[in-house]
């Protein structure tokens, strides 16, 4: 039976992971993780790698289902309900595959037809989305996706995923690869869309970036919510890297370890 929540209340998270849990194996990846992300908010999650964050995300949005556990989107379960979920959802997978052999501009419009939007707004949204993501010039050059760099790859990869104004991003390494120029214009463009009213959850392995962006955070370390909240009461005080290393912990170099580097 699916779990069904008031999704017209302002109150209902935006995305929402209740004893979400993934095993491969005899290995658990995610551990029974509960956590709650506000609507309006800027939300960063954080963690070392093989802590968890992305199988979190995948089981989240629908990639990845999970060993137990529930998630949702504004109240909608994404496993009960994936349709109307996925409706609400705009998703940057780490390492998001897409068609080689098309234009920026053709992959957004196979992308929004294939959603059912009008063919009008598909054409208006991907010629916007092309130009203020600086991918117009490529497209007047017929340049085909698998030719683009890695850092035009995340670029499209957003504009597919805003392309049917949703109402919660999920961006895995959103500014991997992509040069300050055109995080500027990525920056503005998510703080537009928490402004207006939705969620952005965002995961990085970049103190600073998080610090900077977000207003909320949360901490996975060996699949498990080490701290979550605002940034200053997961901050605690000290900086927002100093209090990663203090829950995650990080190895000591002795003195004489490595010591032939230089020599």
């Amino acid at each position: 039976m699916p779990l069904i929540e008031d999704t017209s209340s302002p109150d209902v998270p935006a995305l929402e992971m209740r004893a979400l849990r993934r095993e491969f194996g005899d290995k658990t990846a995610v551990d029974d993780i509960d956590l709650q992300v506000p609507m309006g908010s800027f939300f960063g999650l954080v963690g070392p790698n093989g802590a968890g964050k992305t199988t979190a995300l995948s089981m989240a949005v629908g990639l990845l289902r999970p060993s137990s556990g529930h998630a949702f989107v504004q109240g909608v379960d994404v496993w009960a309900d994936p349709v109307e979920a996925k409706r609400r959802l705009g998703v940057l997978p780490d390492g998001l595959a897409l068609p080689e052999r098309l234009t920026g501009g053709e992959l957004l419009t196979y992308w929004g037809r294939f959603r059912g939007m009008p063919s009008d707004i598909v054409a208006a949204r991907a010629a916007e989305l092309l130009r203020i993501l600086e991918l117009d010039e490529a497209e007047n050059l017929g340049t085909l996706v698998g030719e683009y760099s890695t850092g035009m790859r995340k670029k499209i990869g957003l504009a597919t995923a805003l392309l049917h104004t949703p109402k919660v991003l999920v961006l895995d390494e959103p500014y991997e690869a992509v040069d300050p120029v055109s995080a500027r214009v990525l920056t503005r463009i998510l703080r537009r869309f928490t402004e207006t009213g939705g969620a952005v959850i965002i995961s990085s392995h970049v103190m600073a970036l998080v610090e900077q962006l977000c207003d909320r955070v949360a901490i996975v370390a060996r699949g498990r919510i080490a701290a979550h909240g605002t940034l200053d009461d997961v901050r605690a005080g000290a900086s927002l890297e100093d209090r990663f290393v203090e829950l995650v912990g990080a190895p000591e170099v002795d003195e004489e370890e490595l010591s032939w580097i230089g020599g």
